[in-house]
């Protein structure tokens, strides 16, 4: 008998953190902390867990590592027995998990399980995660993290597993040069530029005003930090967007106002990679060489491969900016 083929793993939320791998992890830690605007709620040696003013138990981990990169993706689901359900819909894909599922002995707990996507980024699906208590959004800081822009050598393939595996939707394209993803009503959590390698491109931390985000870059200045690109509003998500970067050359943006998705009444677009569409308001010119090299970033091989020093010498694109700025991504969103 003829079996359809497997569909989503689970009904995912949200995004619900980031982990970033950095071999300048005090000065990144207090980037995030002093700077950024995010609180630290746990700490170990070499890692720190900072939340925003929303619920989430933390929405950055931060990881001392050799080498840069992204270390994890954690999506939220609602129960238990949704993520026991997603291991046996993996299996079925033929995803064996690289962990549980399971009790999750990590800050802020709860039950899970983790698996590679086929360019070797880790993804955690959980629910039961600890919340805390919302904080007030009068202060000109991050409420979370609402999206992460992933730089990939098949956009095409990229999308697909994200779509039949982890059930988002695409939401629109840039031309085909970026795909945006969605989980929920948010325009994008996920977005894939397609690059000549596998990395990091940015992470966005969501501002709960046009004020909050307009103030937040007011106390950066203030911290003597401009932006790299901004500020402006993009065409698709229709969000704002300014960017910077951390300790680590990762690239962090504050966003607001991201479209809201109705979703048996959106229809996706392809959208034209111009300036003016790049950016609607014309306020932040074109990307600089800088910011496009720190979007491409350096080639990631993901957190499960072999440390830095067991690694065989091969040559590090990063030592060619020109290659870096010729590959990196120009309509970030």
């Amino acid at each position: 008998m003829h079996r359809p083929p497997p569909g989503p793993i689970a009904r995912l939320r949200s995004l619900r953190y980031v982990e970033l791998h950095t071999p300048a992890f005090a000065e990144a830690a207090g980037f995030y902390e002093e700077v950024w605007g995010l609180t630290s709620v746990e700490s170990d040696t070499g890692a720190r867990w900072l939340r925003g003013t929303g619920d989430e138990h933390h929405v950055l981990h931060l990881t001392e590592r050799e080498r840069v990169g992204l270390g994890r993706l954690a999506f939220a689901v609602g129960t238990p027995a949704e993520v026991d359900e997603a291991a046996r819909r993996l299996a079925a894909h033929g995803i064996v998990p690289v962990f549980g599922p399971g009790p999750l002995e990590q800050a802020g707990g709860g039950y899970g399980l983790r698996f590679t996507d086929p360019e070797q980024r880790l993804i955690e699906i959980s629910a039961h995660v600890e919340a805390v208590a919302p904080s007030g959004r009068d202060a000109a800081v991050p409420v979370g993290v609402t999206h992460a822009v992933l730089n990939t050598t098949d956009i095409d393939a990229a999308v697909t597993f994200y779509c039949d595996v982890l059930g988002l939707r695409v939401s629109d394209w840039s031309e085909h040069q970026m795909a945006f993803l969605r989980c929920n009503a948010d325009h994008h959590c996920i977005a894939f530029n397609q690059a000549e390698w596998t990395s990091l491109n940015h992470v966005a931390y969501e501002m709960p005003s046009v004020d909050h985000f307009m103030r937040g870059l007011g106390r950066l200045r203030h911290h003597g930090i401009a932006p790299k690109w901004g500020p402006g509003r993009h065409g698709p998500g229709n969000n704002t967007f300014s960017y910077f970067t951390d300790p680590s050359g990762l690239v962090c943006e504050y966003t607001s106002e991201v479209a809201q998705i109705v979703e048996d009444a959106w229809i996706a677009r392809v959208w034209r990679r111009v300036p003016e569409l790049s950016d609607l308001w014309g306020t932040a010119g074109p990307p600089s060489k800088e910011i496009r090299c720190h979007m491409a970033g350096t080639p990631d091989p993901g957190p499960l491969a072999a440390p830095v020093d067991a690694a065989p010498p091969s040559k590090n694109p990063a030592d060619d900016d020109s290659d870096r700025t010729h590959h990196a991504e120009e309509n970030a969103a």
